[in-house]
């Protein structure tokens, strides 16, 4: 059993137990209470939390006392005991937990120690992140995850272990603000919601302690995207709105035409009947993208009039305005780069549903076709939820040749 392991073991429990501000005796009595018996006591807890024992027995108990799921107690203890890799995909809930503290997740600067860092770290750190951004477009969730969080992780600590000066500690909280953005994202593409929208509130934590307004917004409407697209489409709005309004007026005008195509997204998730808000904040959204207020921030790379065009016949599909859609789609994708096969695959879904509600079950069926072979091999739960969707709007229409043939080659 290597002992590195049981130590991380041991530091995650702590980090556990410190979240619920339980003492150590405290959660030995609790575990007493759950299981109904007095065999636990605070030398125990202590034990583990050294790395001296892994607590197999009481892994549910403590689940039930810590708030946190089983299987991820399990697959920690499963890491601690040798019985899994290390370098496996980490575990979201266990990574956050060990690089954040229960209080203050960044801490004073002048509580920073050891050695000094400067602007060559800043620069090296900010490209890091634009190079996982880099990354997500031609690599999906399932496959990106853990490279991810090791650089937040590695982020989070380099803030707290080094000095610097004031300036510097701003400059490594906006990358660690943007390292959490395409690391939540990522999380959410992997299917990893509540971890997600765990990591995007530590990147709003570190944006709004460096004062970058612009980028706490981003945080803030990823997250808004997130609810809009599982079940909470009302924070969605609310927390939409909030991004657009803290990144502030005065931010550039490819920040604002991304906040603004949230919104007009989390308006059409909410009510399908009123169509005037969604086509309201996308006609805002492309004058913005036309505004000259200062450079865009490096995150907002993607965000183009294409972009924008793929956003409107996106909402012009949920508005059930297919006529109005499938051209725009249709030029928009015969010119994407395939290389970003799951933007493309989930952009062929959207013209998929709108040919099917623009009655052409057969054009439908070819398109869907192209969306499942491009979308097969990729760890992606948002394209694999895109696919359940699209064949479940087919299946009406299975006495068309065409499209009995795409239901029955993808059935499963």
């Amino acid at each position: 059993m290597d002992t590195e392991q049981r130590k991380r073991f041991g530091r995650y429990l702590a980090r556990l137990r410190q979240g619920t501000r339980l003492s150590q005796r405290q959660l030995a009595e609790r575990l007493c209470v759950i299981t109904s018996t007095g065999s636990i006591t605070r030398n125990e807890v202590s034990r583990w939390e050294r790395g001296g024992r892994v607590p197999n027995s009481w892994l549910p108990a403590l689940s039930t006392a810590l708030g946190v799921s089983l299987s991820e107690l399990e697959r920690a203890a499963a890491c601690a005991r040798g019985e899994a890799a290390p370098d496996d995909l980490p575990n979201p809930a266990e990574t956050l937990a060990l690089l954040l503290p229960e209080d203050d997740p960044f801490g004073p600067l002048e509580s920073s120690t050891g050695r000094r860092i400067g602007s060559s770290t800043v620069d090296s750190l900010a490209a890091r992140a634009h190079g996982l951004r880099l990354a997500d477009d031609v690599l999906t969730g399932g496959d990106l995850l853990g490279p991810a969080l090791r650089e937040l992780r590695a982020a989070v600590r380099l803030y707290r272990e080094t000095s610097h000066t004031e300036e510097i500690g701003r400059a490594l909280l906006t990358s660690i603000g943007e390292l959490a953005q395409i690391t939540g994202w990522v999380a959410s593409d992997a299917g990893r919601h509540d971890s997600a929208e765990r990591i995007y509130r530590l990147g709003l934590s570190a944006a709004r302690e460096a004062g970058n307004h612009a980028l706490a917004g981003h945080l803030a409407g990823s997250l808004a995207y997130q609810f809009s697209n599982t079940g909470h489409e009302d924070k969605g709005l609310s927390l939409a709105r909030a991004a657009l309004e803290e990144s502030g007026e005065d931010a550039p005008g490819k920040a604002r035409a991304l906040f603004l195509n949230r919104v007009a997204w989390a308006h059409t998730k909410t009510s399908t009947t009123d169509a005037q808000p969604a086509m309201r904040a996308l006609g805002e959204a492309h004058e913005a993208l036309t505004e000259d207020n200062g450079e865009a921030p490096t995150w907002a790379y993607w965000v183009s009039p294409e972009e924008l065009e793929v956003m409107d016949a996106r909402v012009l599909t949920e508005l059930r305005k297919p006529l109005r859609a499938v051209p725009l789609l249709t030029k928009v994708l015969d010119r994407y780069d395939v290389t970003r096969a799951r933007e493309l695959a989930l952009y062929l879904s959207w013209l998929a549903v709108a040919l099917i509600d623009a009655n052409e079950p057969e054009e439908a069926a070819r398109t869907v076709r192209r969306m499942l072979d491009l979308s097969a091999d990729l760890t992606s739960k948002r394209t694999e939820a895109r696919s359940r969707v699209v064949l479940a709007k087919l299946e009406p229409f299975r006495e068309v040749p065409e499209v009995g043939e795409v239901l029955d080659a993808y059935a499963a």
